[in-house]
């Protein structure tokens, strides 16, 4: 925290205030998201220590920074004329700065708080990060896997601070706490955080329902665990997706050890496609043959032979799509009301 402590309620109305706007724009370092200057977004500084802390016309209220949301989901989140990993690196760095705006505001009620912290978490949820490379090096620059998961980590963390410090019902709060698990499936301290929530808000379906995904995954298993996957709903989808790599080695890994015969045993690759809710049978056949799996057979008619000893897992995980599992559940949603929790909004009326 600056020197000074805690701040009053920002007064700035923009979504970047006007100093910091003149100072990037003279420095020409607005990012290309930011083609117009009307359209800057406050970028993430690290707070230092002895640092004066900031007037609060540096700082956006809660209103501001959820309507900063809403435009980096809006306007940014789907930029196609722009490579994923700038557009990630882009939106990850703005919903720091308004996490840390939030947190230089102890004094902002703790609805609106919890307003804008659920719309950054989601925000981020549904736009990940680049699959890996090297940071420092190329678009996307830093945004490596464990910095990823960390800052994740970070934001459902001040989320769930927000809510076991405020007195306050969050109408949200069962399924944020769902997003938590789901994005931490299979971990102890994760399993073990959601268990000690009150019993009103365990039972609720959301949570219901992730305790049974979780349980799948622990249990390794497979079929109902892709049967569960494909039930959640968008956003809970988005939590789980970086699981479902993971979860399809180990599913493969069982079958070979299953099937597995010194003379090689056929199974349909139609068949493993449907238990792996898989996208297609040419990825089907990229992930048998990138765990050293051969794929026989006509087109259409494929199969997987499971030679025994032949199953390796040493090699990384093939980056495949995720229409089935993930993408297609937007069902004509924009990311907007994904994020903004206004999905409803989008669903056709049933008539009377």
């Amino acid at each position: 925290m600056p020197q000074g402590g805690a701040l009053p309620l920002g007064t700035c109305p923009d979504l970047c205030p006007e100093a910091e706007r003149a100072a990037r724009e003279r420095q020409r370092r607005l990012h290309r998201l930011e083609a117009a200057p009307a359209r800057a977004v406050k970028e993430y500084a690290r707070p230092a220590a002895g640092k004066a802390r900031p007037l609060p016309s540096q700082l956006r209220p809660p209103r501001v920074l959820l309507a900063t949301v809403r435009y980096l989901a809006a306007e940014v989140a789907g930029r196609a004329d722009v490579p994923p990993p700038d557009v990630a690196a882009f939106v990850w760095d703005r919903l720091r700065a308004v996490r840390l705006d939030l947190l230089l505001q102890p004094s902002a009620p703790p609805r609106d708080a919890a307003a804008v912290l659920e719309a950054a978490l989601a925000c981020q949820l549904c736009v990940p990060g680049p699959p890996g490379g090297h940071p420092g090096k190329g678009s996307g620059a830093g945004l490596d896997p464990q910095l990823l998961h960390t800052q994740m980590q970070e934001a459902f963390g001040s989320l769930r601070r927000c809510y076991a410090d405020s007195a306050e019902v969050h109408p949200r709060q069962g399924f944020f706490q769902s997003l938590f698990l789901l994005y931490n499936l299979g971990s102890v301290e994760a399993l073990h955080q959601v268990l000690l929530l009150p019993p009103g808000l365990r039972s609720c379906p959301a949570l219901r329902r992730a305790l049974a995904v979780d349980a799948a995954f622990r249990e390794d298993n497979a079929v109902r665990l892709f049967r569960l996957l494909g039930a959640l709903p968008y956003l809970p989808s988005r939590a789980a997706q970086r699981h479902v790599g993971p979860a399809r080695r180990r599913a493969l890994a069982a079958l070979a050890r299953a099937l597995g015969t010194p003379r090689g045993q056929a199974y349909p690759l139609r068949l493993l496609a449907r238990l792996l809710a898989m996208d297609s049978l040419a990825e089907t056949g990229a992930l048998c043959r990138a765990h050293g799996l051969a794929v026989e057979g006509e087109a259409g008619d494929e199969k997987a032979i499971f030679v025994r000893g032949h199953y390796t897992d040493t090699g990384p995980l093939p980056a495949l799509s995720c229409a089935l599992l993930v993408e297609s559940k937007l069902r004509g949603c924009s990311l907007e009301q994904v994020v903004m929790g206004e999905e409803g909004e989008a669903l056709p009326r049933t008539p009377p």
